[in-house]
């Protein structure tokens, strides 16, 4: 369950136990934004399909519904008991999700996001090093900085004459 996304994402896993062949998928050019902090997750393809509610797949996850199949559905999600109202023919149809598998799930998918993330940052901290790194052929001094003639040593205690500051002048 997803409320706060509007996309729909079936997994490749879920496609290939439904048996649905790849190439009944419609290309698709837009890459999903947000789903890994800092990069684009782009999909295979899109596909419309009818929609079976009911068990029989092993797995995590088999889809993630996000807000335009709720709507369409009329189906109320409950995050905090994993469960999904919607009218059904007969009765109110009840789907329920497994505290310990959506936690292992959380945990995991935290870590992958986290390597991912990590991963990007590190090659962005490398390119800013590589970047901001002097050219070997120019003169480099030891000390970044040089006083000028107006700088002024001004003493902070009197009875230690290594501890002072430095005072800029106008």
């Amino acid at each position: 369950m997803d409320g706060g996304s509007s996309i729909n994402i079936l997994y490749v896993e879920t496609l290939d136990t439904m048996g649905i062949l790849r190439s009944k998928l419609r290309t698709s050019v837009f890459p999903f934004l947000g789903i890994i902090p800092g990069l684009r997750a782009y999909p295979l393809g899109n596909i419309e399909l009818s929609i079976m509610f009911g068990s029989g797949f092993e797995g995590s996850y088999y889809a993630i519904l996000g807000r335009p199949c709720y709507a369409k559905f009329m189906a109320v999600p409950n995050y905090t008991y994993l469960k999904l109202k919607m009218s059904g023919l007969n009765d109110v149809i009840t789907l329920s999700g497994s505290f310990e598998q959506a936690y292992a799930c959380c945990r995991e998918h935290f870590k992958l996001a986290t390597a991912i993330a990590n991963s990007a940052e590190l090659q962005k901290l490398r390119r800013m090093v590589k970047e901001s790194t002097p050219d070997t052929n120019e003169p480099t001094s030891s000390s970044a900085f040089c006083p000028t003639e107006d700088t002024k040593v001004i003493g902070v205690d009197p009875n230690d004459p290594t501890k002072a500051v430095l005072e800029f002048g106008e």
